[in-house]
């Protein structure tokens, strides 16, 4: 666990709201599939993700200026070439299709900080957000979400992280920020937020401690600065 204090103050104080990614902390995908047409097509596992996930394929995706279909079509070009366009659609469709799960451990976590302090979820998403999480049975797991596809500004933009602690009603310096990349972590951090970086659920235990052993949300609330 890295376990970071942007204030300076000791690690172990309670917060006033929790901020949350979603993907790789609260929601996992399944690549067998992918896997697997990859090493069909000859390709090194994983080829598709780097084409998807560079900044000039994946931004137009997380600002929501194009839908998850229309994404896998931007990806075409740059596998074409490699292997032949219907397997280029197929990689894609495969990696923008995958079946993903919510780790229950994290679900159940969370649900017990929200009823003590408000929970924001702030992640970088497509516009099918919303379908996914209801899929997940999780539309209601936090008091807001701050998509990226919604506010067309993703992390690490320090106006995402400005707008989710703006939802939840509190000053930055009063934020726990938990992310699985470092960069994100760092810019919360930066604007004077705690940051964890994720790695497996027992990241967490530690600084939502601090949360779950004090008083409930209005006095969390109220609590100064």
């Amino acid at each position: 666990m890295d376990f970071a204090n942007g204030a300076g103050q000791p690690a172990d104080r309670p917060y006033d709201a929790v901020l949350c990614d979603l993907d790789n902390v609260i929601r996992f995908y399944d690549t067998t599939r992918l896997a697997a047409l990859e090493r069909a097509a000859g390709l090194p596992e994983g080829t598709t993700m780097d084409v998807a996930y560079a900044p000039e394929v994946d931004l137009p995706l997380l600002l929501g200026k194009i839908t998850p279909d229309e994404w896998v079509g931007t990806l075409v070009p740059h596998l074409f070439g490699r292997v032949t366009e219907p397997q280029a659609y197929e990689l894609g469709f495969a990696l923008a299709r995958a079946p993903f799960w919510a780790d229950e451990e994290v679900v159940a976590l969370l649900r017990r900080v929200r009823d003590r302090v408000p929970l924001v979820l702030v992640t970088n998403a497509s516009v099918q957000l919303e379908e996914d999480l209801a899929s997940l049975g999780l539309s209601d797991l936090a008091d807001h979400v701050v998509s990226s596809a919604r506010e067309m500004v993703a992390k690490p933009d320090p106006a995402i992280y400005e707008r989710a602690a703006a939802r939840a009603g509190v000053p930055m310096n009063r934020c726990l920020f938990v992310d699985d990349r470092q960069e994100n972590v760092d810019a919360a951090v930066a604007l004077g937020m705690t940051g964890v970086l994720f790695r497996e659920p027992a990241d967490l235990y530690e600084p939502l401690s601090a949360v779950l052993e004090n008083a409930g949300r209005g006095e969390e609330q109220g609590a100064p600065a």
